[in-house]
């Protein structure tokens, strides 16, 4: 009986996985970013066995040189830093950091924007107008600021940038959210749902849930890219984690050097990254939001 259940819940995997496949693919720009997406998650995931060297271990060059800001070259692809780090090995470890920041803040943020979103828009009445007006308090806070500030009040750990970024990234996704619910919960079937005694708790989580799932994904698409963006320019200010390399760090390590004008290639490939990256979360959540919106495919 368990292996049956085990089987069925594959089964369940792989259809909803093929569904949200055909919708990506149906885009074509969603395409692109699919694959980009998958390359990225492949680097990330195999970064420790892909990475050729140490992030900061010292290299030298076939004739026993200093390998200091050497160019990009057959021995270094994408060359090396003024203190000889090998930049390719920095870059595929420092995808394993980005990837980790911008997934779980994308997916706890939208975590908490969907659950307020979804209680504030069902329940309406003061809960809503208390979560809402919370709402806008963040919305009058300074993005890069506010999670500055809470970086430098936590600490430049892993954790507490990720935590920095959840705590305010959500907004956007519940007010949109709860907009949606509250067109929902007026709908027959809602209205029915009551009728036949049904709780709050199942009549939110799936009945008005399932409905709202491409929008909650066209939106953890954005989150995971604001997450990534975020993390990248409080890290080249100098407030990421010090033990950890991200894309950001990198550029932030090129600044302090003092090697910007000279050292092109150090900046080019961390740079190049994050602008492929968001841009294929932007034309994936693009897939997402033509699912969500059908109007917008026959522009």
């Amino acid at each position: 009986m368990p292996n049956m259940i085990e089987v069925s819940r594959y089964k369940r995997f792989l259809i909803n996985f093929r569904k949200h496949y055909q919708i990506i693919h149906a885009n074509p720009f969603g395409r692109i970013g699919f694959w980009v997406i998958a390359i990225f998650l492949f680097v990330g995931i195999f970064a420790p066995w892909l990475a050729p060297h140490e992030p900061w271990e010292m290299q030298y060059d076939s004739t026993g040189n200093f390998a200091s800001l050497q160019m990009p070259s057959w021995e270094f692809p994408l060359g090396t830093t003024h203190l000889g780090y090998d930049l390719l090995s920095q870059l595929i470890l420092a995808t394993r950091t980005t990837l980790i920041i911008g997934t779980v803040s994308g997916f706890i943020s939208i975590l908490i924007g969907a659950n307020i979103g979804l209680i504030s828009g069902y329940y309406g009445g003061k809960l809503d107008e208390v979560l809402m007006r919370f709402t806008d308090i963040l919305y009058g806070m300074p993005f890069l600021p506010f999670v500055i500030v809470l970086i430098a009040l936590f600490g430049r750990k892993l954790e507490f940038v990720i935590l920095a970024i959840v705590l305010i990234i959500w907004r956007t996704s519940a007010r949109v959210i709860r907009a949606q619910t509250i067109a929902i919960k007026q709908r027959q079937f809602i209205v029915a749902a009551r009728a036949r005694g049904c709780s709050d708790f199942r009549i939110i989580y799936l009945h008005i849930l399932p409905n709202l799932l491409p929008l909650l994904l066209l939106y953890a698409s954005f989150n995971i890219a604001w997450s990534i963006i975020t993390e990248a320019s409080a890290s080249f200010l100098g407030f990421g984690d010090g033990e950890t390399i991200s894309w950001g760090g990198m550029l932030y390590e090129l600044w302090i050097s003092g090697k910007t004008r000279i050292a092109w290639w150090w900046f080019a490939a961390p740079s190049l990254c994050i602008v492929l990256l968001v841009t294929s979360l932007v034309f994936v959540s693009r897939a997402y939001e033509e699912e969500a919106n059908p109007r917008l495919r026959k522009r």
